[in-house]
């Protein structure tokens, strides 16, 4: 199937689940679905929905709202408040299950409440491979993925974003600050304010595509191999040290592996991971 036939196919899916409530984060998958909805069905029909919890980067508010007034549909922000879940801050191999089935509850009252017909995620074809506990949830509550549906992957989607002149086409994957801490290790409003503040940070030196990895005491580095040189050579290593310590880590690491998107997921056995799906 050609891109241009997925999209199509993306089209009929959408237009034959009526008024939507997306999912909405303002990265690359779900910037695009919004704009796909509001393409095929009208603005009038789409609602994009943001949860502006401490999981989430602070950064990413903004670029959320500025991509949202340029396509032209109504954003509403939601508070998902998954710190009350006990379920949630045990951090657990399900974590994400507990944290999805939150935005879903929420999303759902809020598409009963303004008479919308379905509420949509932005799922790609490339995620119902990947271990990710809150697929889950989502079909536990009977939500759609129209983009998995369609089979669109990753890399069809930036490229569909490009052709519409999207920003985010090729702005790197920033999932919730949570899944930057090691499983076991209680997720608490001061640990997400850390990696939050400590990315930030990196992001302000020029870095793209990284991760801070939250260990308790010890903050590990995850930069792409090529930047492993830059971040230890003076004076940005100490720069970067004195900032994580300053914020409350006791140790600052460097991965010497380099990025990778789920890292964490690498200490969980094939067990773990079966009864987490």
């Amino acid at each position: 199937m050609t891109i241009d036939e997925k999209y199509d196919s993306l089209q009929e899916v959408l237009r034959k689940l009526g008024r939507v409530v997306v999912a909405y984060s303002g990265g690359v998958d779900s910037t695009f679905l919004v704009k796909a909805a509001v393409d095929t069905l009208g603005a009038e029909n789409v609602l994009a929905c943001i949860s502006a919890g401490v999981s989430e980067p602070s950064s990413q508010l903004a670029r959320a709202r500025k991509a949202a007034e340029e396509i032209g549909v109504e954003l509403e922000v939601v508070d998902t408040d998954e710190l009350t879940d006990p379920n949630f801050v045990a951090n657990k191999a399900d974590r994400c299950f507990h944290c999805k089935s939150h935005i879903c509850r929420t999303l759902l009252d809020m598409a009963k409440e303004r008479g919308f017909d379905n509420v949509i995620f932005g799922t790609n074809f490339d995620d119902l491979d990947d271990f990710r506990p809150g697929n889950r949830a989502l079909k536990a509550f009977g939500i759609r993925s129209p983009l998995a549906e369609a089979g669109l992957t990753k890399d069809d989607i930036r490229q569909l974003s490009r052709k519409m002149g999207l920003a985010t086409a090729d702005i790197p994957s920033s999932p919730c600050l949570s899944s930057r801490i090691s499983y076991g290790l209680e997720v608490t409003e001061q640990r997400l304010k850390q990696v939050d503040e400590a990315e930030e940070f990196l992001r302000g030196l020029g870095f793209v595509e990284f991760r801070v990895r939250h260990h308790d005491t010890v903050a590990r580095i995850e930069v792409c191999p090529d930047d492993i040189e830059r971040v230890t050579a003076e004076p940005l290593r100490s720069q970067i040290v004195d900032k994580l310590k300053g914020i409350g880590f006791k140790f600052v690491t460097m991965d010497l592996e380099g990025f990778r998107s789920g890292a964490l997921n690498e200490a969980l056995s094939e067990e773990d991971k079966r009864k987490s799906l």
